[in-house]
């Protein structure tokens, strides 16, 4: 390790909660390679990695978000610097140009698509945000380091880029068999697009189930969330805990029947991999996803889950294998089977971690 004062790496972020999966994966990485880490967020500095120094602060509006994209890059004194917003992206090539530092960029979504799935970003007075965006997947082919979480992100060409996919980090689960009455999880962020409320709807039509949302609801849901889950069919039913660090949230999913994917076919989530399927197949949770192509055929090919085409369907599912506990304990077996052979604790975090730890050496 560095015996200098300054931390070896420093990830800021003006969008990221510290508690933030991908952030947790990366630091542990760093960690095991005895790296010193501190790291720049929003939310609570409690729900940060364990062992980093953590600065967390209130999320606010648009304009403080741009203030400290503006300032962040500054605070840190870390030989290397990683961001994995591309509002951030400017300002810190800058500063580790000026400082001679070394900078990462970690593009982990398709952010024009995903401003597609934004309705305050449509129109005129989602512009700035649109060219912010297009502006940063340039200037990220330029830094010492672009980091990509799927092999079809942008940039394509860069410096130096590493494809470093949302692999589980085993150390983050806690499988175990179902326990109690029939209970679904689902981990990740709660909006509309990502199936919430087709989600809340299948567990109204199968009253043996109940469920356990795990993750920031999106404020433009939350109302009609909470209302929805307050009616009598509901009552009781469905659990709202809110944005977890990693392994308390698996801590959650563990003794749960099942799990959810329903996220809607968005240009965002047309060609992504949700992470979560992973995870579930590693937790030896059966899952029940819509058929989003690359859902589609992880699911078929590891045998661990169930496809379906409605909210209708979803519940008969659910219902089926509350009735018949066979079926289930049959995917749990194949979830586990697979997870096994196709998810080896050596994840792409490993990877990162090493291309920053040569980078180190190379500034040394």
């Amino acid at each position: 390790m560095s015996r200098s004062t300054a931390p070896d790496v420093g990830i800021i972020t003006t969008g990221h909660d510290v508690a933030d999966a991908r952030l947790h994966k990366i630091t542990a990485a760093l960690q095991h390679r005895d790296l010193r880490v501190e790291l720049w967020g929003l939310g609570d500095a409690d729900g940060g990695p364990a062992g980093a120094v953590v600065h967390a602060g209130p999320r606010g509006n648009l304009v403080q978000r741009l203030a400290r994209s503006v300032v962040l890059p500054w605070r840190t004194k870390a030989k290397v610097v990683m961001t994995v917003d591309p509002d951030m992206i400017p300002v810190a090539r800058l500063v580790t140009a000026i400082r001679r530092r070394k900078l990462v960029v970690d593009v982990h979504e398709d952010y024009e698509r995903l401003l597609a799935d934004r309705a305050w970003a449509k129109g005129p007075a989602g512009l700035p945000a649109r060219l912010i965006v297009r502006a940063g997947s340039k200037l990220a082919a330029g830094a010492d380091l672009t980091v990509v979480a799927d092999s079809h992100l942008a940039p394509h060409e860069a410096k130096h880029r590493l494809v470093v996919q949302n692999l589980p980090d085993h150390g983050f689960l806690a499988p175990s068999p179902p326990e109690g009455a029939p209970r679904a999880v689902y981990v990740g962020d709660l909006r509309v697009s990502r199936g919430l409320f087709d989600m809340v709807e299948t567990v109204a039509s199968a009253p043996e189930w109940s469920l356990d949302l795990v993750g920031p609801v999106a404020p433009s849901d939350r109302d009609r969330l909470e209302a929805r889950i307050a009616e009598p069919d509901l009552a009781g039913r469905v659990r709202l805990h809110g944005r977890q660090p990693p392994a308390d949230a698996w801590r959650i999913a563990q003794g749960a029947w099942a799990s959810l994917a329903m996220l809607q076919p968005t240009p965002a989530f047309i060609e992504a991999m949700p992470s979560k399927i992973y995870e579930y197949l590693a937790s030896g949770l059966p899952v029940l996803s819509t058929r989003l192509p690359r859902q589609t055929r992880v699911i078929e090919e590891s045998g661990g889950g169930v496809l379906v085409d409605s909210v209708a369907e979803a519940a008969e599912t659910l219902r089926r294998w509350s009735a018949d506990p066979g079926e289930l304990e049959k995917l749990h077996d194949h979830a586990l089977q697979w997870a096994a052979e196709h998810l080896p604790t050596n994840t792409p975090y490993d990877d990162l971690a090493d291309a920053i730890l040569n980078l180190l050496k190379g500034s040394a």
